[in-house]
């Protein structure tokens, strides 16, 4: 009798098993462990500190109609190109019970989809970011530091 489970075959062999890469660092003297996952429909990134996970945030790439004068502004350079695409619009989907904790996992969602969709232009997966930081603010050094942290496991 054979047990073996078949293999899917609409699944595309890049993204079967997903790929999942980790990396871990201390914010403001906190440990930060930060995960990335790669499956066929979505992109999954979690941010965590004292093993909590508190937020989930969803970011779609496949926008079907960004700012058609997007595509004709300058490239932003220096701090300026760290800012967050401005056709990305983040959502909540669970968590982010007060106004700024959900302000901050937006700007870090939005955040992450920029660096994935800046990467790779033709990504049109749905990123989905799930937080659970222990402050509800972070300052500018903290921010920059944790999305380091994320830009290792992309």
């Amino acid at each position: 009798m054979d047990h073996s489970i078949p293999a899917p075959t609409n699944i595309p062999a890049t993204y079967y098993p997903a790929t999942t890469r980790q990396a871990a660092g201390h914010i403001d003297g906190i440990l930060t462990d930060v995960m990335s996952s790669s499956f066929s429909d979505k992109i999954m990134v979690t941010i965590t500190q004292r093993g909590r996970l508190a937020q989930w945030v969803n970011v779609p790439l496949d926008v079907t109609n960004p700012s058609a004068t997007d595509q004709y502004l300058p490239s932003a350079t220096g701090e300026d190109s760290l800012l967050p695409m401005t056709h990305l619009t983040p959502k909540t989907l669970l968590g982010g019970a007060t106004e700024e904790r959900e302000t901050l996992g937006h700007l870090y969602a939005a955040q992450i989809a920029s660096l994935i969709a800046s990467k790779n232009p033709e990504e049109k997966r749905t990123v989905m970011v799930g937080l659970g930081l222990s402050k509800a603010e972070a300052s500018r050094e903290d921010f920059y530091n944790t999305i380091d942290l994320v830009r290792k496991c992309l």
